[in-house]
């Protein structure tokens, strides 16, 4: 059982989880990712591993409650338990001293983004973190990554921070003022990763992007996590997650990524039915 030490509502539906987990704490580096089962009648479902605490021996993970899983989490307190953790799980990502970095972090994916921003800036990079959202209240740890970057730009669908529009205009301006990069690292949406992929592309900038597609094992036996990178099927639990984002087959996952949406609804709606708080009747 890992205890649930802190919990904290970022914005709609998002939440800041600390879980007590001192093995996985040790281990953890930055990219690297957990699986884990609420309950015995569970799915397992993977968060990526924001921040790894030594000292309490915990872990910090982020929830977006959307489907039932997510949902269910974002429902438990202070005190509560999850069943089963396995992790860290996947490849860390690479750190080494590359010059200058631009880390591009849509919505969710900016928590996956920090703890690899530290290591990076930590390492002696110049780094560059561009965090994209649709409004203000769903950026997430802004003021955090002010800290681990040596930059830090906003841009959001509605102009309520930074500039207004998508994180690729922000990173075109880079490139389009012949700002030198030497790496992209990009983690969100997939269309977003796609994205920024097809805009460095030309450039022949360095563009490596986070897999995070459907996991059921996390050991590579399953073969639910298969990503196309070039002529070769990848396991994105074993093999990444992170992988060079030019080699990348994003039509075919987009599409995979579709096979078990009306499923994942049905699910999430069942939960919600067999959960919903009864009438008190005076």
């Amino acid at each position: 059982m890992f205890q649930i030490l802190e919990k904290q509502l970022l914005a709609p539906q998002m939440f800041r989880f600390v879980v007590e987990a001192p093995d996985i704490a040790r281990k953890a580096r930055a990219g690297q990712f957990v699986i884990l089962r609420l309950d015995e009648r569970g799915e397992r479902i993977p968060l990526t591993i924001s921040d790894a605490l030594n000292e309490q021996g915990s872990v910090v993970l982020f929830v977006q409650a959307v489907g039932k899983t997510s949902t269910q989490m974002s429902g438990l307190e202070v005190g509560d338990s999850i069943l089963d953790m396995a992790g860290p799980l996947g490849n860390p990502s690479e750190i080494a001293l590359f010059g200058t970095v631009v880390l591009v972090g849509g919505g969710f994916g900016v928590a996956a983004i920090y703890p690899i921003a530290r290591d990076l800036t930590q390492c002696g990079n110049t780094t560059i973190s561009i965090l994209g959202a649709r409004t203000q209240e769903l950026i997430l740890l802004q003021e955090e990554m002010k800290k681990v970057s040596t930059e830090v730009l906003s841009v959001t669908d509605d102009g309520s921070s930074g500039r207004k529009g998508l994180v690729t205009d922000d990173l075109k301006r880079l490139i389009d003022a012949g700002k030198s990069i030497d790496r992209v690292i990009a983690i969100g949406p997939p269309i977003m990763m796609k994205a920024v992929a097809d805009l460095t592309r030309p450039h022949g900038i360095k563009t490596i992007v986070s897999m995070n597609p459907i996991m059921i094992d996390g050991t590579g036996m399953c073969g639910a996590c298969r990503v196309k990178v070039g002529e070769e099927m990848k396991f994105a639990c074993v093999d990444g997650p992170e992988f060079d984002g030019h080699a990348v087959d994003f039509e075919g996952l987009l599409n995979r990524l579709k096979t078990y949406i009306p499923e994942e609804q049905e699910s999430r709606e069942k939960w919600m039915r067999e959960h919903k708080e009864p009438c008190q009747l005076s």
